[in-house]
């Protein structure tokens, strides 16, 4: 079964087949960079992190193009309320994002661009687009003539007079048609610009991805991703440019995630409903943060809450636990990864990603472990499940780190806050043995308790009592 992706252009699930294969161009829309990227950006990252890890996986050498749009409204805004030049907003958090990145573990693009490093390129299509007559100056504005192309709508399925009618639309008599929107805007006081044919100015949003698009891929190119909150109007908008100044075909494939909500609501900086990476991580840890943008299928909404993040964590610490004890069992036995469970795997990604099912794939092969753990069954068959573990989460990007140093650090972090030490849990543990021995089983379980109130749990077996976190 061949990988298969649902294109937003056509409304279905299609064969995925590059233009120039092995080879694969994709452009995925970066954030603005004016604030901290919150889960929803966070979504986003891992979604198309594990598609570019996911072609490689199958053999594809894969160009990934990820824009920052370092100019904007918000940028300034922000700029000119701490009295900072604009780039040095930017900058600050590109560093930030950055970090988001590194703390999700995604790898970083083959190339990631600035809108204000691709002027030139942005003017030269605008010109192109005048020429044709796809576009018109307006007093130091440009503005793209959307009743001249007509496919306008296309990637949206909507009617530009449905479109018209159901705006709100400030209302700008230079424009030829209400929905006409900005290439180019003339400068204003306090405001980055640059020189143009039409003088003193800045690029709109939507031509800064078409002209990086078009310079670091060519057109047309395989996947552009992004948000589904992007395909009206920034991707309608993107095509209408590039197809119009190019007279062919922008991108093939067309892929969009799901977004974030909380209470069913959107969430966004605007709305004030949203928790940053940063602090998401705090609480849960990168990998747990990932894991948990991992439960729903990357099409669909995914609802959050403190309860089904820390869910998703205690799941990868479960998983974890399962590695350790294999690990422990497995010194010297090397096996090739399961070949039943890497076909369960492949069919479920071919299947437009469906990272869910292949979370229910890891719990199922868990299960598998620890059953054949139990029984004192085959080493083999246990190290093919665990090398098919190992496989999968280096496409996931989790489940890669070694076992035994997560549960280390996880209860390292945990001494930290519950004011306990790895010393007095020993001299507990220690107590209760004896408490046992004299039959003061009162006492064994009091001790039992104590800890568990405190999120330490205590193991027994023949080889001793042993503890773990509760998470």
């Amino acid at each position: 079964m061949a990988l298969r992706l649902h294109n937003t252009l056509t409304g279905r699930v299609e064969e995925f087949q590059p233009l120039d294969p092995p080879n694969v161009g994709m452009y995925v829309c970066g954030v603005t960079v004016y604030d901290r990227s919150h889960i929803g950006h966070a979504r986003a990252m891992v979604v198309f992190d594990i598609l570019y890890r996911y072609l490689e996986h199958c053999g594809y050498r894969v160009k990934f193009v990820r824009n920052f749009t370092d100019v904007d409204d918000k940028i300034i805004a922000r700029a000119n309320a701490a009295g900072l030049p604009a780039i040095d907003v930017a900058d600050a958090n590109i560093r930030a994002f950055n970090e988001d990145v590194k703390v999700l573990g995604c790898r970083p693009p083959t190339i990631e661009p600035r809108a204000t490093q691709h002027i030139p390129e942005m003017i030269a299509m605008i010109e192109t687009l005048i020429a044709k007559g796809l576009a018109y100056p307006a007093d130091g504005d440009v503005y793209f003539a959307v009743d001249k192309f007509p496919e306008y709508g296309k990637l949206s399925k909507r009617k530009l007079e449905d479109m018209q009618a159901g705006s709100r639309i400030e209302v700008d008599e230079r424009k030829h048609h209400p929905m006409d929107f900005a290439l180019w805007k003339a400068s204003k006081p306090g405001e980055p610009a640059w020189e143009s044919p039409w003088g003193l100015g800045r690029p709109g949003w939507h031509i800064e991805c078409s002209a990086m698009c078009s310079k670091h891929l060519g057109q047309p190119f395989d996947i552009h991703g992004g948000g589904n909150d992007l395909i009206f109007p920034h991707h309608e908008n993107e095509i209408a440019q590039s197809e119009g100044a190019e007279g062919r075909p922008f991108a093939r494939y067309w892929v969009h995630n799901g977004m974030v909500s909380v209470g069913h609501e959107k969430m966004a900086k605007s709305l004030g409903n949203f928790l940053t990476v940063q602090d998401a991580a705090a609480r849960v840890g990168g990998e747990g943060l990932r894991f948990f943008t991992l439960g729903t299928h990357y099409r669909g909404p995914l609802d959050f809450s403190d309860e089904r993040l820390d869910e998703a964590a205690r799941g990868l610490g479960r998983i974890y636990e399962t590695l350790a004890r294999a690990d422990a069992a497995l010194a010297g036995v090397n096996a090739q990864a399961d070949a039943e469970v890497m076909r369960q795997f492949r069919e479920a990604m071919d299947d437009d990603l469906n990272g869910a099912r292949v979370v229910g794939i890891l719990f199922e092969t868990v299960r598998a472990i620890n059953r054949e753990l139990d029984a004192g069954g085959s080493r083999e068959r246990v190290a093919g499940w665990r090398r098919a573990i190992g496989e999968i989460g280096a496409v996931l990007g989790v489940c890669i780190q070694n076992p035994a140093e997560y549960l280390a650090r996880e209860k390292r972090a945990h001494l930290e806050d519950s004011a306990l030490s790895a010393e007095k849990i020993q001299a507990l543990i220690d107590e209760r043995l004896a408490a046992r021995k004299a039959k003061d089983f009162k006492r064994a379980d009091a001790i039992r308790d104590e800890l568990k109130a405190k999120g330490v749990l205590l193991e027994d077996s023949a080889s001793g009592t042993t503890w773990k976190v509760e998470r």
